[in-house]
């Protein structure tokens, strides 16, 4: 009977010997600063907080930036001379993180709401189908109401055109008209914005 092959691990690569402190090695994923070792200048512009302020050869700033226990990091590379700043790294990214989480945040979010209506809608849905779209204004949210065409309906269609302008009149205290009654196949769209409080 044949014996099964053993299955060994390969050896796993010898890890480099950390020197004193282990730098971030500069630009691997997609670092979005030149930092420490990968800086390419001969000399360079410190400022910041923790250090005096000038012009200094990028041995001496890389020296200063180790003192520290920090890294060198390259702010401003289009500079004469490249203006470099001695901070934490990795806390520096995370605020950064942070501050676009919380601009997107803040960013407006816009809902478009859509309301329906065939060519030949009556009071009672019409009424119902306005008082919706007063509250989609008052919420904030876009609104867009169209007409839908079924085969030969497309006949009434300045009775959709009609309509909509008259919904659009309706609305006019809550909701100001983006786009005009404006034919799209099957469907006559007319968009209504929220009013600004």
């Amino acid at each position: 009977m044949a014996k099964k092959p053993v299955y060994r691990p390969r050896p796993a690569a010898p890890r480099p010997a950390a020197g004193p402190r282990q730098r971030p090695s500069g630009p691997q994923k997609q670092e979005l600063h030149a930092i420490n070792d990968h800086i390419r200048a001969q000399e360079v512009r410190l400022v910041g907080d923790n250090v005096e302020q000038g012009i200094y050869p990028i041995q001496k700033a890389l020296e200063l930036a180790d003192e520290l226990e920090l890294d060198l990091v390259e702010i401003s590379p289009n500079a004469e001379p490249p203006v470099c700043k001695i901070l934490d790294y990795q806390k520096f990214l995370y605020q950064q993180k942070k501050h676009q989480k919380e601009q997107k945040a803040k960013a407006v979010k816009v809902v478009v709401k859509e309301i329906r209506f065939g060519p030949q809608t009556d009071d009672h849905d019409y009424n119902f189908k306005l008082k919706h779209a007063i509250g989609f204004l008052q919420e904030g949210a876009k609104v867009k109401a169209y007409v839908f065409f079924k085969g030969r309906s497309i006949l009434f269609k300045e009775q959709g055109e009609v309509l909509l302008l008259r919904f659009a009149n309706d609305l006019e205290e809550y909701g100001k008209v983006e786009q005009m009654p404006l034919l799209e196949g099957k469907r006559m769209i007319i968009m209504l914005t929220p009013k600004k409080k």
